[in-house]
This record gives structure tokens, sequence and C-alpha cells, in this order.
């Protein structure tokens, strides 16, 4: 194995190592040591990559923004209705922060260290001009009802959605996001689309949370 590869390999542990820390205990009570310990490597090699435990911590963000980005994208490229891509990625939200602990740890540090601007990436600009796009693709297609205010609208799912993980987090009920993410459908589906397509995108949501109707 050369030395880049090496280099590179044992940055994804200490990544991983530290997302698994972060995640149980925290930025705030996370330490150093725990996270050496947890990724299975030597302080050395921790600082080769990170100076301090901040650096780590917004390059969990990065790798799980880009982690998210690269999934979010196949879906976007898909020739789907915009109204039910942005569902999916709603579940997407959901279905990575279980599967995948550096984006669930991406999700958490943004919130506790604030100033994500400090990071390479800008998540959440990122994601409110994704949505804003959808949604007015899903207003050009009829998904929506004359009139709605595109940019309110897919502000407000950023925020529901963003608030239902922090508040997740703080009761430790994140185990229930698929619920509240098709409780927010529930409650905004029928404001927003047509009379005669709502069954529809209300079914659509229950078929990708798996839940009962």
């Amino acid at each position: 194995m050369g030395r880049q590869v090496r280099a590179e390999v044992t940055r994804e542990s200490v990544l991983q190592g530290a997302a698994a820390v972060f995640v149980r205990d925290g930025y705030a009570d996370a330490n150093l040591g725990d996270i050496i310990e947890e990724a299975g490597v030597t302080k050395g090699a921790l600082y080769f990559h990170f100076g301090s435990k901040e650096e780590l911590a917004r390059g969990v963000i990065d790798a799980g923004y880009l982690r998210f980005v690269a999934a979010a994208a196949s879906k976007m490229d898909r020739r789907s209705p915009a109204l039910e891509t942005l569902i999916d990625l709603s579940v997407l939200h959901v279905d990575m922060s279980d599967s995948d602990p550096v984006v669930r740890a991406m999700f958490r540090l943004l919130f506790e260290i604030g100033d994500y601007r400090g990071t390479e990436h800008r998540p959440f600009e990122v994601w409110q001009h994704s949505l804003e796009e959808l949604g007015r693709r899903a207003a050009e297609e009829g998904d929506l009802v004359d009139g709605v205010d595109v940019h309110a609208v897919t502000l407000l799912i950023l925020e529901q959605g963003m608030g239902a993980r922090i508040v997740a987090n703080a009761l430790k009920t994140t185990e229930r996001l698929a619920e509240q993410t098709g409780a927010l459908w529930r409650m905004t589906l029928p404001a927003l689309v047509p009379a005669g397509k709502l069954e529809y995108f209300q079914q659509f949501v229950e078929r990708r949370l798996r839940l009962p109707s």
C-alpha cells in the first residue's frame, strides 16, 4: 500500500472514529483521547491530519456533507416530478442519518459548533437553493396550488426538517425522525397540493417512509 493510500485510509479511520464519538457524546463532551481509541490510530496520526478538535469536527461536517450531496444528486438527476423529489430528499435526510454515522455526526455538529461558514461548504445555503429550485419546478408542473409562495414554503420545509432533528437530539428520540417527517408532510400537503392530486402525494409519502396510512 502506497504512502498516500495509507494516509487516506488513516484519515478515513479518524473521521469515522470522530463521527462515532461526536454522535455519542456531542461536540462539547467529546475528547481526542476517546476519538483516537475509537479510530484505532495514534495521536500523531490524528494530528497529522487535524490540528484540533474543532478542525476535526469541521472535517466531519465536510465529509458528511459530501456524502449526503452525492446521495441527493442521484435522486435529483432522475426525471421524477419535483414534488416527489422534495419528498424523497426529506426521506433521504432520515435514512442517511440512520445508516451513515458520518452524515449523522454532520447534522449534529452543524448545530453544536456554530458558524458553519467556517467549513469548506455552506450546507444550509446550498440546501435552501436546491429546495427552492425544486419548489419552482413543482409549481410549473402543476403540483402546487396557484399563488403559493415557493420561497416561503421551501424554507419552511428546511426549517421544520432541521428543527425536528434538533428536538430529536435534545430529547434522544432520533428514532422517531421518520414519523416526524411523515407528520410534516401530512400537515403541509393539504395546503400545498391541488385537491385532485392530494391523495396521490399523501400515499407517496407513506410509501417512501414505510409508515402505516
